[in-house]
């Protein structure tokens, strides 16, 4: 057994303990609280120093296999529709091993960065490998596209082949059905993903021009799916919000993982509630693409469940969540820092399915983070913006 001291612990579950202490047993929390409580275990001590020793970062919403874009991030100011499309035809004309290496090295950041869990989006599955090494829990939600709805049938039994094989070839990262988003994604397929309990994620009210695609067939979306081939879909538009139109079309169910909603309103957020959804949300990369912040204080009062991820470095300059759980703060300074931390940490490993992350509580297991520094108050200090957690080897 092994223990650790740190200055502050912020075990997620209570508040935080000063000179506090985490027994470690076989990589799992065996016992937590202050130097001088009792029951504290015999073992050697390994000090920590000054600063905060808080539970592993959960990354509920992140593009690994997008980390070779970081160009992209140039094309934001010229809309959400404009930067898409210029991700789209940077990605066509990668190169394979540039993207695979910027890969591992955006693995290697969330590491370095205090994460121990990411919600991790993919279209291509072309980097199990590299997550299934890294020593991350990961949850892989394999993102379909596909607005052609006489593809859906074709699309899906493919994805679920796909899956299948993957598990058979002895996968250890669990991959779960999602869909990109409900502009991009057709109907047919949508129905067919909720039939099967999914889809496991979907990007969800994140721009004004989705919101006006589905409201009156948007112009500007409209063209793009013109110069993506798709021009010929006839597409009737449902005269209804993002969240509506998924709840109708039966795709809001318990735990799906939602990425973004900036633009819900009040209806739509105690909708999200009672359908048991999680919304991860995405501050600086709504910042960058524009796109608005998300309402969260009022998710939260609703009783949504509220978690925190990068995006990609498309959208974001970094992929270390606390730079997110800062930036949140500075949207919403009333927003108590604490529930801030719980999204990073608890919420988002509940949205993963990792319910054995996300607190220091006996029982669970020991992925820890330490962010270095002098802070009176450990929770203000590490949504300032100048804590920078790494993980703690055991």
């Amino acid at each position: 057994m092994e223990l650790l001291s740190a200055a502050w612990i912020v075990p997620g579950a209570g508040p935080p303990i000063r000179d506090g202490l985490v027994a470690v047993d076989q990589g799992r929390i065996a016992w937590v609280g202050g130097r001088e409580d009792a029951g504290r275990p015999a073992g050697p001590v390994r000090d920590l120093g000054r600063g905060v020793l808080l539970p592993g970062l959960v990354n509920a919403h992140c593009h690994l296999e997008l980390s070779h874009l970081a160009a992209v991030r140039g094309q934001a100011h010229r809309g959400y529709v404009a930067w898409v499309e210029a991700l789209v035809e940077r990605r066509s004309l990668a190169d394979p091993a540039d993207a695979r290496a910027r890969t591992e090295a955006a693995i290697d950041e969330l590491k370095t960065t205090g994460t121990a869990a990411v919600g991790d989006v993919s279209n291509a599955l072309g980097h199990l490998d590299q997550l299934d090494a890294s020593g991350l829990a990961a949850v892989v939600f394999y993102e379909l596209l596909a607005w052609d709805p006489a593809r859906s049938e074709a699309v899906l039994e493919d994805a679920r082949r796909r899956v299948a094989d993957i598990a058979r070839a002895g996968v250890r990262t669990p991959v779960r059905l999602a869909a990109h988003a409900p502009h991009s994604v057709s109907p047919p397929l949508l129905r067919a993903l909720a039939r099967g309990g999914g889809p496991a994620a979907i990007h969800l009210a994140e721009s004004e021009a989705e919101q006006r695609f589905l409201s009156e067939g948007d112009s500007e979306w409209s063209a793009f799916l013109v110069r993506r081939g798709v021009g010929h879909v006839s597409f009737a538009p449902p005269r209804t919000t993002p969240v509506r139109y998924l709840d109708g079309l039966g795709a809001l169910h318990p735990g799906l993982v939602a990425a973004h909603c900036v633009h819900v309103d009040a209806d739509e957020r105690a909708l999200l509630a009672r359908r048991g959804v999680f919304v991860v949300v995405c501050p600086r990369s709504n910042r960058t693409i524009g796109v608005g912040i998300p309402p969260v204080p009022e998710m939260l009062a609703a009783g949504v469940e509220v978690c925190l991820g990068t995006d990609s470095l498309a959208s974001a300059d970094s992929l270390d969540l606390l730079q997110d759980a800062a930036a949140l703060h500075r949207e919403f300074p009333a927003l108590e820092p604490a529930v801030i931390v719980r999204m990073a940490t608890a919420t988002g490993a509940r949205a993963l399915g990792l319910g054995d992350l996300g607190v220091i509580a006996r029982g669970k297991r020991a992925a820890l983070a330490f962010a270095p520094g002098a802070a009176a108050d450990p929770l203000d200090f590490l949504v300032s913006g100048e804590a920078r957690a790494h993980r703690v080897e055991l």
